[in-house]
């Protein structure tokens, strides 16, 4: 027996046991088939947030401050024109934004129409039993459905002429607001005598709908 092993012992009492070290070790595990408890959930990974939620994706916005300032009916425009309008508008962004992420979001990638762990969107079948879809399947039923409101006329009564004009008179204060157009050529030279647009151009100046 070495000098090492009998330091400090009294008179043959035995050795003290090793102390158990804090980090287990393969000696420490349960065996004969017990199983560990659970491990807690990493807080990292809980309390994580969705990116839409985190900065610069939740500020990032082409309008600065209230929305409100965009939304609000203009002034001499119909309400349930400029609802149409909306929502057309609404109906052809979707569709598009829609189509940058239809190959990542299938059938087997986003089996429900889910809009997180406790929201699910469902869709009401032809004997008002709610459904669940996968996502392409709900989106494409819902993307029709509105389609086929729009198409409706006694749901959108809407005439080609007024929606026509208007856009024509958007593009036109547009390009002289930031000088992308430049009036002569849409007036011609000469004030006397109108070419192209000129004449509708002076109408509506006259009416209040362009600026001169």
């Amino acid at each position: 027996m070495s000098f090492f092993n009998t330091f400090g012992r009294k008179d043959g009492r035995p050795p003290r046991a090793p102390k158990r070290s804090p980090t287990p070790t393969s000696a420490t595990f349960p065996q004969d088939g017990m199983s560990l408890p659970p491990a807690p959930p990493s807080p990292s990974v809980s309390m994580q947030k969705p990116l839409y939620l985190c900065s610069p994706f939740a500020e990032a916005a082409l309008v600065k401050g209230n929305f409100k300032t965009i939304v609000m009916l203009p002034k001499y425009v119909d309400v349930m024109e400029w609802v149409a309008v909306n929502i057309f508008d609404f109906y052809t962004n979707l569709n598009l934004f829609y189509g940058i992420i239809a190959e990542c979001c299938t059938a087997q990638t986003c089996p429900t129409m889910s809009a997180g762990p406790t929201l699910d969107y469902t869709w009401i079948d032809q004997n008002r039993k709610q459904v669940k879809l996968a996502a392409p399947t709900y989106i494409d039923y819902v993307m029709t459905w509105v389609q086929n409101m729009l198409d409706e006329e006694t749901v959108f009564p809407t005439k080609a002429e007024p929606h026509f004009n208007s856009l024509f008179a958007h593009f036109l204060a547009f390009g002289k607001e930031y000088e992308l157009l430049d009036v002569k050529d849409l007036k011609g030279s000469s004030p006397h005598s109108l070419v192209g647009v000129g004449a509708l151009w002076d109408k509506w100046k006259d009416m209040g709908i362009l600026e001169s």
